[in-house]
């Protein structure tokens, strides 16, 4: 017996139909309200349901491009040979496959890089980019929980935001010039890992894990609650 449809399974398809049908549109009208009101007309969805996939109008539909980009690279994570890399390969890796998912739609990427960089939205383009590094160290199997957690993540989003800059600018063939943009910057963050080791095991960095430095030993990623009331086995 099929199983009835919920309404959260109805937003989702009405989602995915009108951005599906927005994508050709986007080149021309950019991630407004005049390309989510023909791509709505186009896909022939239910224009009240549409309006409660999208309520803030263009800006909630490039947000479903960027969150369809990482559940696709989620995939491409989870079937990847990730094992047989090195280490910063496995980074770079992440951060190369979620390009190539934007690759067919690049000034589609520009379009939503223009949007998000006005103040007004400024807040949901750091979020998109956060979710995407989150979802790169989660397809990597990153097991941190305390404030590596967030230092990862803030890195790997500094790095992910310059590499779409550097790319929706390269003229190379198969983004050549892109790819070793990124290599360089992975091995900058390597360079900060390093120091950061030897911090820990310098007696001065001990000594200010064991003083001031107790501080971080408090912060846990989301959903983490360690304290003297938490019920979490």
């Amino acid at each position: 017996m099929e199983s009835r449809k919920t309404e959260a399974d109805h937003l989702e398809e009405t989602r995915a139909k009108v951005l599906q049908a927005a994508l050709p549109l986007v080149v021309f009208d950019g991630w407004s309200e005049q390309t989510l009101q023909e791509a709505i007309t186009d896909s022939g969805v239910d224009p009240a349901l549409a309006r409660l996939a999208f309520p803030r109008g263009g800006v909630d539909l490039a947000l479903a491009f960027h969150m369809e980009g990482d559940r696709q690279l989620a995939e491409e994570l989870a079937k990847a040979d990730l094992e047989s890399m090195r280490y910063r390969d496995r980074v770079a890796f992440g951060i190369r496959k979620r390009l190539e998912i934007a690759a067919p739609h690049r000034e589609a990427v520009r379009r939503g890089s223009a949007l998000f960089a006005l103040p007004t939205h400024a807040a949901d383009g750091a979020r998109a980019i956060w979710h995407t590094a989150d979802t790169i160290w989660n397809g990597l199997g990153d097991t941190s929980r305390d404030v590596n957690w967030y230092t990862k993540r803030a890195t790997l989003s500094a790095v992910y935001s310059a590499a779409v800059l550097y790319w929706l600018g390269d003229e190379s063939e198969d983004f050549r010039d892109t790819r070793d943009f990124i290599d360089r910057r992975i091995e900058n963050v390597m360079q900060i890992e390093k120091a950061k080791a030897t911090l820990r095991n310098n007696p001065l960095g001990k000594a200010f894990m064991s003083g001031p430095g107790r501080i971080f030993r408090k912060v846990r990623a989301p959903g983490e609650d360690l304290g003297p009331t938490s019920t979490r086995k």
